[in-house]
C-alpha cells in the first residue's frame, strides 16, 4: 500500500511515517521500494505502527521506542528486565499523575478565588 493510504488508515501524517522510517522504527520488513522508487508498505507496517502508537500512549520517548522495538525484534532483554522497565514506567506515570493532581488543586483554588471576587458583597 502507498504511504497516503497507510497514513489515512493509521490516523498519522505522511511526514510522521517518513520520520519513523528515517529513525529506523520501520525497516525493510515494513517498507519496500518499487522500481519507480515509490514506497510500498506491507501489512506488517500496520502492526508495527499500532505497536508504536501503543507505546507512545504510555509515554515512551523516541529512544525508549527504539529500545522496545529492538527488543521485540531481537529478543535482547530478559523477562526480569522487561518487568523492571514496565515497573519503572508505572512509577513514572504515577509521579506524573501526582504532579497533575497538585496542578488541579492549585487551579481549583485559583478558580474559586476568582469566582469569589465576582460575588456581590452583602451589606
Amino acid at each position: 500500500m502507498r504511504i497516503n493510504e497507510l497514513a489515512n488508515k493509521m490516523g498519522l501524517t505522511v511526514h510522521t511515517i517518513r520520520f519513523y522510517e528515517k529513525e529506523g522504527l520501520l525497516d525493510s520488513r515494513h517498507v519496500q521500494r518499487e522500481e519507480n522508487n515509490y514506497r510500498n508498505y506491507t501489512d506488517e507496517a500496520i502492526e508495527r505502527l499500532k505497536l508504536i502508537k501503543k507505546f507512545q500512549n504510555v509515554g515512551c520517548s523516541l529512544i525508549e521506542l527504539k529500545e522496545v522495538l529492538q527488543d521485540k525484534d531481537e529478543n535482547t532483554r530478559t523477562n526480569e528486565e522487561r518487568i523492571e522497565w514496565i515497573s519503572q514506567k508505572i512509577a513514572e506515570i504515577e509521579r506524573m499523575r501526582n504532579e497533575y493532581d497538585q496542578m488541579l488543586v492549585t487551579l481549583n483554588i485559583m478558580l474559586e478565588y476568582r469566582k469569589s471576587l465576582d460575588k456581590p458583597k452583602k451589606t
